[in-house]
């Protein structure tokens, strides 16, 4: 059995014990390559963000330029030797490769570094699984760490192998022969599927029944870190977890807030996108991502303070176009441009400009307060365009009704009499039904 706190291996399987919290994150730069068009520095500040995410110590980071990748390391053969006096001179344990590894390429990597080594999937993965805290949440980390795992399953120093991948890739779960944690692998995959299934019925039934109240569904999206769980707090006086961290909540939290002009609606925490998101953890969690479809209005919090504040915003919305929101996306987010308490005068009369030719555009500080009464406004005025305004006559009397229409519409205008209260209300197609078939 192979020590919890890792070892590098070399090819007869021999290795030195090294500590496996020691980190090094390299950033290949692919040339011509998707990854090369954003930068380089960000990049590896995001990947060492990810490493300490997780409590890893990052020693060192490096980009290594790729002009062509090897099929065997990814990496030129110079630079997988520059690093690996790198991690033997810093007594390195765990090398973080910021982009994709075959398991052929992960398995040579760890015999020339003699040190363990995961690429951005199973670090992504390896946060999920830690954050994770609904039996939702754990099944959904699981399906697609399993599916990263099966892949991995390769020969490397015996027909025995660790099982290694994004989730519990520090310790691991011991040495099986290869078949059979295939067929286990294949086994479970199978009952979490079918479990995640109740689940997605369960959410639809809910959903339904929302949709019977009905209050309208704003859902929080945007890139991991942007702000979305403090501006949750802010808006629903919650105590959501958030914190300066990469994927610091992850499973979805809803609450009831109220709009300016009186009309109720639910807001929704989501996960936190990144680009490269792994494939298989976006359908994993597309049971939770339903929630984003289901949404009447959707709000893209960004960090207009990062430096690939723009790149950030093309990763989310590619998420959001490949859960069939393309139209909600090209129709205009509202964007709440989060984070101006970061910016200098000059960045912020800019960007005050641009929110003035564009109404969908809210500058805001979530964590100061900063434009969010403006913010609710816009999700308000945005909600009422697709209201109906009518002028009813209520008995002064039936006060249940009058409170019905202030619970559910937006009150535009009263004025009472001796006998009744005269409203001017926008209420909802599906509201406006209801209280017709009241009367």
């Amino acid at each position: 059995m192979k020590p919890r706190n890792g070892a590098g291996a070399d090819g007869n399987g021999a290795g030195t014990l090294r500590p496996i919290g020691r980190a090094l994150v390299v950033c290949p730069v692919l040339r011509n390559g998707a990854a090369a068009e954003r930068d380089a520095e960000a990049r590896l500040a995001e990947a060492a963000g990810l490493a300490a995410a997780i409590g890893l110590e990052v020693i060192e980071t490096q980009s290594v330029r790729v002009d062509e990748p090897r099929p065997a390391t990814l990496i030129g053969k110079g630079g997988v030797e520059r690093l690996g006096a790198v991690i033997a001179d810093n007594t390195i344990g765990i090398a973080v490769v910021d982009g994709r590894l075959s398991p052929v390429q992960q398995r040579n990597l760890e015999r020339a570094w003699k040190c363990k080594v995961i690429d951005r999937t199973g670090l992504i993965l390896e946060i999920f699984g830690e954050r994770a805290r609904t039996s939702e949440g754990r099944l959904q980390v699981e399906l697609a760490a399993l599916t990263y795992q099966k892949s991995r399953l390769v020969r490397s120093w015996t027909h025995l192998e660790r099982q290694r991948g994004g989730f519990g890739f520090l310790g691991g779960p011991g040495e099986s022969q290869i078949e059979a944690d295939r067929r286990l692998i294949g086994e479970r995959i199978i009952r979490i599927k079918r479990e995640l299934g109740a689940v997605t019925r369960t959410r639809g039934l809910h959903r339904t029944a929302r949709a019977r109240v009905p209050y309208p569904i704003i859902a929080l999206v945007g890139y991991t870190n942007a702000g979305k769980s403090t501006l949750f707090n802010r808006l629903t006086e919650s105590r959501v977890f958030a914190d300066d961290m990469l994927f610091a909540t992850l499973d979805p939290t809803m609450r009831s807030i109220k709009l300016p002009g009186g009309p109720k609606a639910i807001l929704s925490d989501t996960v936190g996108f990144i680009s490269d998101l792994p494939t298989d953890l976006v359908a994993a969690f597309r049971a939770t991502l339903e929630e984003v479809r289901a949404a009447d209005i959707i709000v893209h919090v960004r960090d207009i303070s990062h430096p690939e504040a723009e790149p950030q915003k093309c990763d989310v919305e590619e998420v959001l176009r490949g859960l069939d929101l393309g139209a909600a996306v090209d129709f205009g987010l509202i964007e709440a441009l989060n984070k101006i308490d970061l910016l200098d005068a000059h960045e912020r009369k800019v960007l005050a400009n641009q929110a003035a030719r564009n109404p969908n555009l809210v500058p805001i500080s979530a964590a100061m307060g900063e434009g969010v009464e403006r913010l609710l406004e816009t999700i308000a005025a945005r909600i009422g365009s697709g209201r109906h305004v009518v002028d009813v006559a209520v008995d002064l009397a039936d006060g249940a009704r009058i409170a019905w229409l202030y619970r559910h519409g937006q009150v535009l205008a009263r004025r009472d009499d001796s006998e009744f209260a005269h409203i001017r209300v926008g209420l909802l197609p599906a509201d406006l039904a209801k209280f017709e078939h009241r009367n």
